[in-house]
């Protein structure tokens, strides 16, 4: 498989840089505006903190339940078409979403789109996990800090101009068509995965169970998972409840909250794209640890209470922090990928992270009800130092050298 993709013509390699970066940003813009909007639009409802946390949990559970079964169908029906599908159902879901002004309504909808977007992540990720042998371990933050550009960066922004000047109604509206658009763009990118279809797994029970027995089966790749777990329940919780937190407890009005969410989102991008060529130089445990304490100081920074200067020092900081997580996983995983397979793994990764979210947006919540959802933090970065002492019998070995592209230095530097 190395060979073949190393060997692909100059024009190739790069439709494929050019096509991925169009569609991860305009991917990551949609998700962007309506990951804000469901939340300015939930306070808008004046639903409580638990049913906050149910809304955000519910964006969790149609990924939970599809996210083994596509990994599994990524090498019989190609990602290109699994992605279509999900770009399309989801459009139509966000264009009804604003129809009826309610808690539960808004719940069911939520619930409904989770179902689409396994279709659409899993199948980008997989395609880069197959390209990252081609790209190189120091480009592992592309994935991640092209879809964040538009997700992180963009997308806050935008939803709160929309919101503000146009309303719910229009803007679940262009959230719909960026979903339909993206349709076009798919070609561009997803026509490059190469299935190997006699060996393509089938979508039998037996099959999923594989997957899962993967985690006891390899002991680095269960260990990256409980990290990948912790690090989606304090990213879904962090994403979704720092909006609310900022307005309701410190006056932020929403363009003032999208403000936070996008700084984060700027810091957390830059991290992406600069840091991951230090995995090379420190070794994976040695980038864990300094990730685990950035983000465990960030944490009980935002857990001070009345201090409005500590919501941007700490948002900025677990910025950095979780940034550094998603490379180093995401390396762990590409490895685990090229033995286990690239569908399977995706997939898995896919169940993974989503649980984490599920896990902390929900119960966030509940707790967050009785005793403040800033108050929560606390507790986070204890979690957070812990990990430091969890890691401390990982094999101290540090990456190869990255796979150098042979593409116009101009378009690596920009990407």
């Amino acid at each position: 498989m190395r060979e073949l993709l190393l060997s692909r013509p100059f024009s190739e390699k790069l439709k494929f840089i050019l096509g991925f970066v169009l569609l991860t940003s305009f991917a990551g813009l949609g998700i962007g505006i309506a990951r804000l909007a469901t939340t300015l639009y939930a306070v808008d409802l004046k639903v409580s903190e638990f049913q906050l946390g149910v809304i955000a949990s519910a964006q969790s559970v149609g990924i939970l339940l599809m996210s083994l079964p596509v990994g599994i169908l990524i090498h019989k029906y190609h990602p290109l078409r699994l992605f279509v599908i999900g770009s399309f159902l989801g459009g139509i879901i966000y264009a009804v979403t604003p129809l009826v002004r309610n808690a539960e309504y808004l719940i069911f909808c939520t619930v409904l789109v989770s179902f689409c977007m396994p279709f659409r992540f899993i199948s980008l990720n997989s395609v880069f996990m197959q390209q990252l042998e081609m790209l190189g371990n120091a480009k592992a933050g592309w994935f991640r800090g092209i879809h964040m550009m538009g997700f992180f960066l963009l997308g806050p922004v935008v939803a709160a101009f929309l919101i503000e000047s146009y309303g719910y109604v229009s803007t679940f509206f262009v959230i719909a068509a960026s979903f339909l658009i993206t349709i076009l763009l798919a070609p561009l990118a997803l026509s490059s995965f190469r299935s190997d279809q006699a060996h393509a797994p089938k979508l039998e029970w037996q099959e999923i169970k594989s997957q899962l027995s993967l985690l006891r089966e390899d002991l680095i790749l269960k260990r990256t998972s409980i990290i990948e777990f912790l690090n989606h329940s304090v990213m879904a919780f962090f994403g979704f409840f720092i909006v609310v937190i900022a307005i309701q407890d410190y006056g932020f009005s929403a363009p003032a909250a999208a403000g936070l969410l996008t700084a984060h989102g700027a810091v957390f991008v830059a991290t992406l794209f600069t840091t991951g060529v230090l995995i090379t130089h420190w070794g994976h445990k040695v980038f864990y640890r300094v990730s685990f304490a950035i983000a465990a100081c960030a944490l009980l920074v935002l857990a001070i209470p009345d201090w409005k200067l500590a919501l941007w020092v700490g948002s900025l900081g677990l910025a950095v922090g979780l940034g550094m997580l998603h490379i180093v996983n995401f390396t762990m995983y590409a490895q685990a990928g090229k033995q286990h397979g690239t569908g399977r793994v995706s997939g898995l990764t896919a169940l993974v992270g989503p649980s984490g979210g599920f896990f902390g947006s929900l119960l966030g919540g509940w707790i967050g009800h009785f005793f403040g959802l800033q108050s929560l933090f606390l507790p986070m970065g204890l979690v957070f130092l812990w990990l430091i002492w969890y890691i401390r019998d990982l094999p101290d070995f540090k990456q190869a050298e990255p796979v150098v592209l042979n593409v116009l230095p101009e378009i690596e530097s920009e990407i």
